[in-house]
Parts: structure tokens; sequence; C-alpha cells
């Protein structure tokens, strides 16, 4: 096994323990997942891609990590489901989503979402994206303005600098080889269980990421102008570099000065860092629900 190998090896292994099986879970008939109010592919941006939908209420779409899917999202659709509409999106080649022909971006993923929005008869979102998804929600925010109401990014940098060595070493050897090594792990176990061909489609997503998640991109020159309310989540042990999460919150205004007594100094901008929190685990973090929901009550 050569070096590239074990990189993307160990990387895509440290996040086989935190994700939970809830997609295998839901096809057992598990109380884990709620079925969906309603689901079906889009036809957005030239494509099909799927969503599903929870709940009632105002929208709230959901935009998973890479490698997952909905179900990544687990108990936090019922909790966010209990007061919103949630909408949940496999992204480009994710879970029941076909990979297309076109290149992965996320500017591509972000046009779709904005589709989704729009065909699903909505003018406006809140927006949660958490790791790749969270690139994609930033990306939203800045392409596609008039579809974003609030914004919460959960564990994504502003730009590939942001993530550590490990992470982007690890990303950028990602590739089809891994598949067999991957078998065995929760990751493929959820593809599996929805995917209508894993064993010919699983190689291809393992492809178009090792292409698309280990490309440079800084977004600092456009994060000032970024219209909507923004809240940044990261874990005190993040895949994200510590001083890279207090600049993305610097370029949006905030902890340049201090609050004052009443507030005052605040802009409409938030940063959470919650306590033995990583990367991995971030989805199961106590509180992150209400973190969230706090933030997004208008």
């Amino acid at each position: 096994m050569n070096r590239r190998t074990l990189l993307a090896s160990a990387f895509a292994a440290s996040f086989i323990p935190a994700l939970p099986f809830t997609s295998a879970l839901a096809q057992q008939g598990s109380s884990i997942m709620t079925a969906p109010a309603s689901s079906g592919f889009a036809p957005v941006n030239g494509v099909e891609v799927y969503y599903a939908t929870y709940g009632s209420g105002e929208p709230l779409v959901l935009l998973h990590g890479g490698l997952g899917q909905i179900e990544m999202f687990g108990a936090l659709i019922d909790r966010f489901a209990a007061t919103r509409t949630v909408i949940g999106i496999d992204l480009q080649a994710h879970g029941r989503t076909p990979a297309m022909a076109r290149p992965m971006s996320f500017a591509a993923m972000a046009t779709d979402v904005a589709g989704i929005i729009r065909h699903l008869g909505y003018e406006r979102a809140d927006i949660v994206g958490y790791s790749m998804g969270g690139g994609v929600a930033l990306t939203l925010g800045l392409d596609h303005p008039e579809v974003v109401d609030r914004l919460v990014v959960l564990s994504a940098p502003f730009a590939y600098a942001g993530w550590h060595n490990y992470n982007r070493d690890g990303m950028r050897a990602i590739s089809s080889a891994l598949t067999e090594q991957m078998k065995p792990s929760p990751m493929y176990q959820m593809f599996a269980a929805v995917n209508p061909d894993p064993e010919r489609n699983f190689p291809i997503l393992l492809d178009k990421m090792g292409a698309f998640i280990g490309n440079d991109y800084d977004y600092s020159g456009r994060i000032p102008s970024l219209a909507a309310p923004t809240m940044l989540v990261y874990g005190d042990w993040d895949a994200v570099r510590t001083a890279h999460v207090a600049q993305f919150f610097e370029l949006l205004g905030g902890g340049r000065q201090d609050a004052l007594w009443d507030g005052s100094g605040m802009n409409r901008n938030r940063l959470a860092i919650l306590p033995s929190v990583t990367h991995y685990t971030m989805l199961e973090a106590p509180g992150l629900a209400e973190i969230v929901l706090r933030f997004l009550t208008r």
C-alpha cells in the first residue's frame, strides 16, 4: 500500500467510530429515524436530486458531510422537525442522488439546493450545513443569497487551508482504491442501504470526492459580503484550525470589539465553540440542536 492510499485509508477510518448506522436502522424499521412526510427527486439545475421532508413549519434545509447522506443528521432531524419543515438533501453522488456526468463542486451543488428550495414552493429557507455540506451552505449564501434566510455552518472552513494538514492530505488521497477497505464501515453501509446500485456507485462517489474535495479554494474576499445572518459552530478539537475559526468570525465582523454592557456592540452573526467535541462527533454534540434553533428563532 503506497503512502497516498495509507493517508486516505487513515483519514476515512477516522470518520468510522462516530457515524451512526441510522440509514441501515431506518431500513429495518428502527424508531431512530422518523419516516419522511414526503420525498422524491427534484428536477433542478439540469439534474435530478433526492430530497425528503419532515415535520411542519418554516423551512430548514440540512446539508450533510462528505460520504454521508440525509440520515447522517440522525436524531437531529426529529429535534428540528418538531417545530420546522426539515428538508434533507442527498447531495450529488451521495445517498440516493445519481453521480451525474458533471464534476462535483460547491457551486454546482449550491445551485442544486437553490433549485430544490424553489421546487418545493419556498422563496427562502434557513440552511444548516455540516463539513462538506457547510461548504455547500456557505457557497449557497454567497451565490444565491435570495433563497437564504439564516445560515449555520457546522465544522467547515471558508478556505481549504483552514483544515489541518492531516485532513487535507487525507482528502487529497480519496479514490475508488479505498472501496473494499470501506465496505465494512458505517459510511458504506449507510450508502448501500439506500443507493440502488452501491457496488457500482460507491467507487464513483469516492473518485468524484477525490477529484473535488482536495481542490484549493478561498472565500475570504467574499465573506464580508455574506448577506445572511450566520452562525459558525465548531468543536474545541475540530478538524478546522482554531486560528482559522477566529479569522472566519472576524471576516463576518465578529469579535473585533467589546460587545458593551447592553450588547449593542454585537452584529447579527454568532460563533459557538463546543467543548469536548471533534469534527467527527459534531452532529452528536449535546445541546447542538438547541444552539442552532435559538439562533434560527426570529
